[in-house]
């Protein structure tokens, strides 16, 4: 019976030992920011064509304290004159990518765009955040502006040439374009697809706001 109380008494002491190493370990630290959508766009379809678009992410994760890695804007790009089309799948690396709180988007491109099963990535409302780890306004917000310009389909790729679906390769901030955008809340209307929901009524400043947007776009790190 002693030793019996003698044994309970050490497992008891090792145990206790264990709890208080356990809660002395230091948490495991975040996942640097990889994923973002952008807090402070221009507002319309005119970013400076892709390159600018990607200065702009350049810009603002640099202002989150990110800057130390490549960024490009989640943009595809059509088929015009001597301009190549260009997916905004092509673009963006190769993931894992992870928001401002750490928390996983995706895992790679795949997933991203449910290749294989629908559905695999983490863009929704509560997740899909700025660089500076606010919450993206969404269906049923005042103002919406969970319309994110893409310029591309559902799978991430730009749309045949003579499609209106780009800003004039991001180009123009006028009445006279269009451009597709997706939602980053996943609610709202009959496609609630992230990358792919619809046109917007034009690339200028006051259509993207009338549509449920303000110029938004989706930036991802490349390394």
């Amino acid at each position: 019976m002693h030793r019996k109380i003698v044994l309970s008494a050490v497992a008891i002491t090792l145990l206790g030992s264990a709890a208080v190493l356990a809660q002395g370990q230091p948490a495991q630290p975040q996942m640097p920011m990889s994923f973002f959508v952008t807090s402070a766009p221009p507002g319309h379809g005119n970013l400076g064509g892709l390159a600018g678009a990607d200065q702009i992410c350049q810009n603002l994760a640099a202002a989150a304290g990110a800057g130390n890695r490549t960024w490009h804007a989640y943009l595809s790009q059509t088929q015009q004159g001597n301009q190549p089309s260009v997916n905004a799948r092509g673009r963006i690396g190769t993931g894992p990518w992870y928001n401002a709180k750490g928390t996983l988007i995706a895992s790679n491109v795949g997933d991203l765009h449910g290749d294989n099963i629908r559905d695999r990535n983490n863009i929704q409302k509560v997740q899909a955040l700025t660089e500076k780890g606010e919450v993206v306004k969404g269906f049923g917000d005042m103002p919406n502006e969970h319309d994110i310009m893409t310029g591309s389909d559902s799978e991430g790729r730009a749309f045949p040439a003579g499609f209106d679906t780009t800003c004039n390769n991001w180009t123009s901030n006028t009445t006279m374009n269009k451009v597709t955008v997706g939602h980053s809340d996943r609610a709202g209307g009959g496609n609630t697809s992230w990358n792919s929901a619809h046109l917007s009524r034009s690339c200028s400043r006051e259509d993207l706001i009338a549509t449920g947007g303000a110029g938004k776009f989706y930036c991802f790190a490349t390394n």
